[in-house]
């Protein structure tokens, strides 16, 4: 019976290799970003990253239908929020589903046959929490990126505006200057701005596509600031210092809470291990014949 199973399964991905190497060599029609990031290649995404995309495109309408509308949009904001990486889209997200799906699937099935219940559920969550595990961590990646990032661009933003330039030039000088997804975020804006993008509502769309509260405290300081008539560089040297304000905050917090888990490890584990190993220590520098002490001949 396992021979058999084996070799079902042996086949099975044969066929799947030949109609994975049939559908990449596949003339399909890719949207448009899509195509793009997979004529960049390397430098958007890695080997393995493109063959997956290509493999699942078909399937990534199916995908999005299955998704809904309200769905589809919420994962797009999140995809904005983390950066696109790799060149991730909307419809690549969907391919990869697609993909990572259909792997978690067979490979779920060929385990509960083997009567493997765990690697079977661990199979079923990989094909659905693979690609959701890496958006959530680029996402938590780049938004503490950000906030260390914010406060000293800020500060050196405030000195070029105090040096003459106006705010426009001095955030694509400054801008220049730094690399990273801040720098990227403000080269989104200032394009926006050229197209002829209001400046309130390209800081609206900086503010919408990071899930920042100093982003947020940022772009509602610098339009207060506009509406009431306050001098940029007194506002972005305020920004800076209530940002690092709340850095110092939020450390103290996170300091705080980890004194309760700290204490909870050390109770829990290291001070019963400790116990173990002097008592048994003591035990055995000790020479204690434990037959005759119950009574053994």
């Amino acid at each position: 019976m396992t021979a058999l199973l084996l070799a079902l399964a042996l086949g099975a991905s044969v066929l799947g290799i030949f109609h994975g190497i049939r559908l990449y060599r596949a003339e399909t029609k890719l949207p448009s970003d899509l195509a793009l990031a997979l004529e960049v290649g390397a430098t958007r995404t890695t080997a393995v990253g493109s063959a997956v995309d290509r493999l699942g495109i078909r399937w990534a309408p199916l995908v999005l239908r299955l998704m809904g509308p309200a769905r589809v949009a919420r994962k797009r904001r999140q995809i904005d929020m983390a950066g696109n990486p790799a060149g991730l889209t909307i419809d690549r997200y969907a391919a990869r589903r697609a993909v990572y799906g259909f792997l978690g699937a067979v490979g779920a099935f060929a385990m509960l046959l083997n009567g493997q219940l765990v690697p079977a559920l661990l199979m079923v969550a990989f094909g659905l929490f693979w690609i959701e595990a890496g958006l959530w961590s680029a996402m938590r990646m780049r938004r503490d990126h950000i906030e260390r990032t914010l406060p000293d661009f800020l500060d050196v933003l405030a000195v070029v505006v105090s040096a003459g330039l106006g705010f426009r030039q001095a955030l694509e000088r400054v801008a220049e200057k730094y690399d990273g997804p801040w720098s990227d975020e403000i080269r989104i804006t200032l394009q926006q701005m050229d197209m002829g993008v209001s400046r309130r509502q390209a800081f609206d769309e900086l503010r919408r596509r990071n899930d920042s509260e100093q982003v947020a405290q940022f772009v509602t300081a610098l339009q207060q600031g506009e509406e009431l008539g306050s001098p940029i560089v007194d506002t972005l040297i305020a920004i800076a210092e209530d940002m690092r304000r709340t850095d110092a905050q939020n450390a103290r917090r996170r300091a705080a809470r980890a004194v309760p888990k700290a204490t909870f490890a050390v109770t829990m584990f290291m001070l019963p291990g400790t116990l173990i190993l002097l008592v048994c220590g003591f035990v055995y520098g000790a020479d204690v014949d434990f037959g005759a002490l119950l009574g053994g001949g």
